[in-house]
């Protein structure tokens, strides 16, 4: 069992692990009223990475923590918005204990939940990117992992500027990886690309769910590297941002190039089919 802290009573305590080391994991959650959007896949998610940090934590419990929060939020968010949307977030740290980075024993994990405004839908004709100057390194140990180690993508995050709604990042051999919040998707002649979940600092919800569900409708789906070529080239026909709670937003201006803006993917996710 964690200690449940609430953001809005003062958060986490000072000297948590997740606070000084990054020691933790977190979900954000698209909700509508007191249901979630693919709610059963974050949490499935938490319980199976935080495992692999060996932080202990149960499935019920974190269900539990969902429900509290539903109480306290819900309400308070849902009479702002039509669609009764809003975000939660759940942060899971290792707890407070140990001197340095050595975690002391018997340490109680923390989970912090946060509630917050959905932000604006991005426009459907297609948002505007850039390449980031900032390289991606992902640790296999921690790859696909929602750590609270995010300083690359805070960094790259700093190159938003003006009507950029997004800059991708590359890896060290100049293959483009993710966006700092976001999952790609390349749509080609021959079907569908995106950059191997092995290769990902975050393996979205979202793009695992959308890979399921082309699949499932026969299209082909190909996990490899993806250049700069690839997306820039005559044989892009669309490039996806994909992120659990802004949905797959087409990208129609990447570096100041016009790119296709394909509406493929506009009849296959409807957040209030997937509501839990």
């Amino acid at each position: 069992m964690f200690n449940l802290c609430w953001a809005d009573e003062g958060g986490l305590p000072a000297g948590d692990r997740g606070v000084a080391y990054g020691d933790g994991l977190f979900e954000t959650i698209s909700m509508r009223g007191n249901r979630g959007v693919l709610l059963a896949r974050h949490l499935d998610r938490m319980v199976r990475d935080a495992g692999r940090l060996g932080i202990p934590v149960a499935l019920t419990d974190l269900r539990k923590a969902c429900t509290a929060a539903v109480n306290r939020y819900a309400d308070r968010y849902t009479s702002q918005q039509a669609d009764g949307s809003w975000v939660l977030k759940l942060t899971l740290t290792r707890g407070e204990g140990g001197r340095g980075y050595q975690p002391g024993l018997g340490i109680r994990p923390n989970l912090m939940v946060s509630a917050s405004a959905m932000p604006s839908t991005p426009v459907a004709s297609g948002v505007a990117a850039d390449f980031s100057r900032v390289p991606l390194t992902v640790n296999p140990l921690l790859a696909g992992i929602k750590s609270l180690n995010r300083l690359e993508q805070v960094m790259a995050a700093r190159e938003i500027e003006g009507n950029l709604f997004e800059v991708i990042m590359s890896d060290s051999a100049g293959n483009l990886v993710e966006g700092t919040r976001t999952n790609l998707l390349l749509k080609t002649p021959e079907g569908w690309v995106t950059p191997p979940a092995k290769s990902l600092a975050v393996a979205g919800i979202l793009r695992q769910w959308m890979l399921e569900r082309l699949r499932a409708r026969g299209e082909v789906v190909v996990e490899r590297t993806v250049s700069i070529a690839d997306v820039m080239g005559p044989h892009s026909l669309g490039l996806f941002l994909l992120n659990s709670v802004i949905g797959a937003v087409p990208v129609g201006v990447l570096a100041g190039q016009d790119l296709p803006v394909d509406d493929g993917l506009a009849t296959i996710f409807n957040p209030f089919e997937l509501l839990e």
